[in-house]
């Protein structure tokens, strides 16, 4: 969705709310009172393709249309560049008044931000909530963000990669691994049969510990319990990585995963170099483009009758207090949460509207989206609600390679978790 598309959907939309009852907003009689708010954001565009400055700025000029006495600006970063900005925000104490992209634990410990449900309807927001993401990053009453977009994981495989090892199908396509032990055979299969990268297995600094994640919990493993206590350094993650240095000394990887984001692998995937992976939404677009056939399934669990387990992803939406506009923050993200808005920037970056009436638009709209619409009840989210978090991630993001060669390296993240919980 262009520029063109995202303003005329503002003004539809700004159409609609005034014949379905809100014309009071033009009138001089608005309730929301009058003042201008600070949007930060995270441009979701890919290098400088689809920026998200017209989303935001189509949802501002709508928004403004409804209630004319208030005013949001908009600022968009990369999300290379986005967690400095808002450092150095916080730091210098020209706090914004909303932060849409990443969420900081840190910032609700401070007392910076707005319980969730004083900024989003009186909780009318939460309420229409995908479940799963309700119970993310805290979902009750004293919950300090509310999830904007989301995503789930499936395995993906190159149908032509994995028949050219004469690998099994069914109706034309792969009859995808449940197990390890099932993968690794397949794997080394492609491998025999010449595929570059039978696996692909992204542990760069881009998004090492989503990856990671991946497959610990389907090793029964992962960052925390469900109480919030860390288990990083857990027998299971330990094991996890033993494995997955494993297929890495027999080949079945790309080399040095430690150093290939997924970004580039995902080209390499279009590319019909890799066999297999862990999938997001986003490679749906290339693998239309490439004409690949490709199937999509659960991701492998490491025993025979484990049930298998996928990443949730969700971006955040955080309000922040210093500014005192609670009143103008809480009307525009009521707006923001509308079905026609969620279901476009979902649309427009290959993602998951995080609300239940869009989740259902998309379903209608995009079929292609199914397996991972159906993923994202039962996902599992990494533990970003969680003081600490941001240093566990920033160590597995800079260390993954280090924890291949010696999975020891996770009782001292363990200790970091431990250190940023008090």
């Amino acid at each position: 969705m262009n520029r063109r598309l995202l303003t005329a959907l503002a003004v539809t939309l700004t159409a609609g709310l005034v014949t379905g009852g809100w014309i009071y907003a033009r009138s001089d009689s608005d309730p929301v009172p009058s003042g201008t708010i600070t949007l930060v954001a995270a441009d979701y565009g890919s290098a400088g393709a689809n920026p998200s400055q017209a989303y935001w700025d189509g949802m501002a000029a709508a928004f403004h249309r409804v209630h004319p006495h208030v005013t949001v600006r908009v600022q968009v970063y990369d999300w290379n560049d986005i967690g400095a900005r808002l450092d150095e925000m916080v730091r210098n104490k020209q706090y914004p008044d909303i932060v849409e992209g990443p969420s900081s634990a840190a910032w609700a410990k401070q007392g910076l931000l707005y319980p969730a449900y004083q900024v989003s309807g009186d909780g009318a927001v939460q309420m229409r909530l995908v479940p799963s993401l309700q119970a993310t990053g805290g979902g009750d009453l004293t919950a300090t963000a509310l999830p904007f977009v989301s995503s789930s994981r499936a395995f993906l495989i190159n149908n032509k990669l994995w028949q050219q090892a004469g690998l099994p199908t069914a109706q034309g396509k792969a009859v995808a691994p449940r197990t390890w032990a099932e993968l690794e055979q397949d794997a080394r299969r492609m491998k025999a049969a010449g595929v570059p990268v039978p696996l692909g297995l992204p542990l760069g600094p881009e998004e090492a510990q989503g990856e990671l994640f991946m497959w610990e919990m389907n090793n029964r493993g992962g960052y925390a319990d469900p109480s919030g206590a860390w288990t990083v350094d857990s027998p299971q993650n330990r094991a996890t990585l033993a494995q997955l240095k494993h297929w890495v000394d027999a080949g079945l990887t790309e080399h040095a995963p430690a150093s290939v984001n997924r970004t580039a692998l995902y080209a390499d995937f279009a590319a019909g170099r890799v066999g297999m992976l862990n999938g997001t939404p986003i490679q749906l677009a290339d693998v239309a483009h490439n004409g690949l056939d490709v199937t999509w399934a659960p991701l492998p669990s490491a025993q025979e009758g484990q049930v298998p387990q996928t990443l949730g992803v969700a971006d955040w939406i955080s309000a922040f207090r210093p500014g005192g506009h609670q009143r103008q923050i809480d009307a525009f993200l009521e707006f923001a949460y509308q079905k026609q808005w969620q279901v476009a920037f979902a649309k427009e970056y290959d993602l998951l509207p995080v609300t239940l009436d869009a989740l259902d638009q998309t379903r209608a709209d995009q079929p292609e989206l199914a397996p991972f619409i159906d993923a994202l009840s039962a996902a599992q989210f990494l533990p970003a609600d969680l003081p600490g978090w941001s240093a566990v991630q920033k160590a597995i993001q800079s260390g993954a390679g280090r924890l291949l060669e010696d999975p020891q390296g996770l009782s001292d993240i363990q200790r970091t978790a431990a250190q940023g919980a008090h």
